[in-house]
């Protein structure tokens, strides 16, 4: 059946008359399908698809960016854990459309962190993307996240936005239910008027998920409105202690963040991006390459010397930082006129006739 120019302008005003045939109430953004204001999902690589650096890293004790691209596994003094891309054949992230998450285990104990020592998992959000929520002005907007979690424990979990272009933080509270379960968490936060966020390519805010914190990270009270940064305040409604057993495990994906306060039946649908979307936009902060990506040519044929250019694939966030993963080719290198685009390379080989294929080399722009 057509439909008429009446039910199109209904559709676009939000409002079906009773006289229409519908309930006055029946609007696209009360089935979660209100336009939003960004394009593209505000959470790059939401899914986890995206693992550009391994699916696997072991024995870590410190933060860094392992395996799930833009994914930040933060740790001081709490334990020893295994990052990894999981993978998924079942489960209701699974039939959501979520065949990968970033799980963090615990492979080294600590039943009993210090009183400054904490665990989290941060996600940082470019000054340019945060412009959308119009913080720090008359205009500002509420925030929504949303994500799938499964742990083998259950009990209280903390999540918070840490604003410290401004030294700001609110937080939200969820509860995982049942263990080894996926379970889909809705978290809203307050509008902020106060702390206009730059739009730069700097850190916006960032999202923090706690998993283990020592008392100087438990001892406040979680802030439901927007409040000046208290470390205190940070994990106070936490329970969960992920690194106070070997048996402990936590993962996550399926996150997005949006405009505006929503609830289950309100929430916006996920934005997936294609596979070679989302890794274009990864590129921006991490590009690893290897093989045919880069090769060297010799500057002189009867020599050792080596040339180079790399041209990313994509603008980069900022000047790299290059590095060398693997030199089958044992070139030193020295870089030369870098930017956020390309980067020139000179080097010498160890010996005649070596191969010209320099190896695996990365290019770090991550916040």
């Amino acid at each position: 059946m057509a439909l008429s120019k009446i039910d199109v302008a209904n559709m676009l005003t939000g409002v079906t008359p009773i006289a229409n045939g519908g309930t006055a109430a029946t609007t696209l953004a009360g089935a979660g399908l209100a336009k939003r204001p960004n394009a593209k999902p505000i959470i790059i690589n939401g899914d986890m698809a995206i693992a550009q650096r391994g699916t696997s890293a072991t024995g870590k004790t410190s933060s860094g960016y392992y395996t799930c691209d833009r994914i930040q596994f933060v740790a001081n003094d709490a334990g020893t854990h295994t990052v990894i891309q999981e993978t998924s054949t079942s489960g209701n992230a699974y039939i959501n459309g979520f065949a990968e998450a970033y799980r963090i285990d615990c492979t080294t104990a600590d039943a009993s962190v210090a009183a400054d020592s904490a665990l989290f998992i941060k996600y940082k959000v470019e000054g340019r993307d945060a412009q959308v929520f119009k913080k720090g002005t008359s205009n500002a907007e509420k925030f929504t996240l949303a994500f799938w979690v499964k742990s083998n424990k259950t009990g209280t979990g903390q999540v918070n936005l840490r604003d410290e272009v401004n030294t700001r933080q609110c937080s939200a509270t969820y509860t995982i239910s049942s263990a080894n379960t996926w379970e889909h968490k809705i978290c809203n936060f307050a509008a902020d008027t106060t702390g206009a966020l730059p739009s730069t390519n700097a850190e916006g805010f960032g999202i923090e998920w706690y998993l283990a914190a020592g008392s100087n990270f438990t001892s406040g009270t979680a802030p439901t409105a927007w409040e000046a940064i208290s470390n205190a305040d940070s994990a106070a409604s936490l329970n969960l202690a992920i690194s106070g057993s070997t048996d402990n495990d936590f993962s996550l994906t399926g996150v997005q963040l949006e405009v505006g306060e929503f609830t289950s039946s309100t929430l916006p649908p996920f934005q997936f991006e294609s596979f070679e979307d989302s890794l274009s936009r990864c590129f921006r902060y991490f590009y690893k390459m290897s093989g045919d990506d880069f090769t060297s040519s010799k500057s002189r044929e009867s020599d050792r010397h080596r040339n180079a250019t790399i041209t990313y694939p994509t603008q980069m966030r900022a000047q790299p930082t290059i590095a060398v993963l693997t030199n089958p080719s044992n070139v030193s290198p020295t870089w030369s006129n870098q930017s956020n685009e390309r980067a020139n390379m000179t080097g010498t080989a160890s010996a005649d006739g070596v191969t010209e294929v320099v190896g695996t080399i990365s290019a770090d722009a991550e916040l």
